[in-house]
């Protein structure tokens, strides 16, 4: 199963981290919201639909980029980590561009250590 990711960058241009991933039909990953900045609206969205589906490497990844962006590194961290402990999912981040959900959810992990180091 391949999710769409589009871009959205989170404090700098990144290629594969805090983009909100992009539901097939209707927005039950909250990519706009995401994108709208409402991260309250997101958070709410992506919390009930983690109710229906636990596990779903999108949604993870998205209340992920939530978390990172209102400053909940260590949640932020907990969901990257349990991405990484499922299998890998083939994620399209464009029209052109693919990653798995394991690259997706490193990169993650690798922002929040960077910048919680450089704000120290």
């Amino acid at each position: 199963m391949r999710h769409l990711l589009v871009g959205l960058t989170m404090m700098a241009p990144l290629a594969l981290v805090a983009m909100p991933a992009q539901a097939q039909e209707g927005d039950r990953v909250a990519s706009s919201a995401i994108a709208q900045g409402d991260m309250i609206g997101a958070e709410k969205a992506l919390l009930q639909e983690l109710r229906i589906h636990p596990g779903r490497p999108e949604l993870l990844l998205n209340l992920a980029a939530v978390y990172a962006r209102t400053g909940r590194a260590s949640e932020a961290r907990g969901l990257y980590r349990q991405v990484l402990g499922q299998r890998d999912v083939l994620m399209d981040l464009s029209a052109e561009r693919t990653a798995g959900s394991h690259a997706v959810a490193a990169t993650g992990l690798r922002r929040l250590e960077t910048t919680q180091f450089t704000a120290r």
